[in-house]
């Protein structure tokens, strides 16, 4: 199913679901975001996600250091505290299923860099693009970033 019949299938609920993400993507530092987004979407095996996010990324002066280091952020010295715990939450939320041996350590970290509002929004967040990956690992989508982002204007 492309991203346009998904739209067409479920008008109401897909422009809803677009609005609710951009809302919630937008009210933390665009910088985070895309690490959580391409973070997540590695775990998930997401490559349509991984290609938009990144292409996002690089647009919004993200280093290509980075970006090629986020499988690796633990032993990678280029990310901050912050998002180091924003990683790790991102990690653990995602890995659920895995067992919940990395949560609490997630979640001290958490606690230590964000504010309980932020806590929530990153939360959101990780749920919003593990929500994305689904769809897209779900119906097989590979969307150019440019058309992904048309798409989404549209929606809006």
């Amino acid at each position: 199913m492309t991203p346009n019949e998904l739209f067409a299938a479920a008008p109401d609920l897909m422009k809803k679901w677009t609005a609710t993400s951009l809302a919630i993507a937008s009210s933390l530092e665009p910088t985070l975001i895309g690490l959580v987004e391409i973070r997540a979407s590695q775990i998930n095996g997401c490559a349509n996600c991984i290609n938009l996010h990144a292409t996002e990324a690089r647009a919004q002066g993200e280093t290509e250091q980075r970006i090629y280091l986020l499988s690796a952020w633990r032993e990678a010295p280029c990310y901050t505290d912050r998002e180091r715990a924003a990683l790790g939450w991102t990690e653990a939320l995602t890995r659920l299923s895995e067992g919940h041996h990395q949560l609490a350590a997630a979640r001290e970290a958490l606690w230590a860099q964000f504010t309980a509002e932020e806590q929530v929004k990153l939360t959101l967040m990780v749920n919003v693009i593990n929500g994305w990956n689904r769809i897209a690992v779900g119906f097989g989508q590979f969307v150019d970033p440019a058309e992904a982002k048309s798409i989404a204007k549209a929606a809006a």
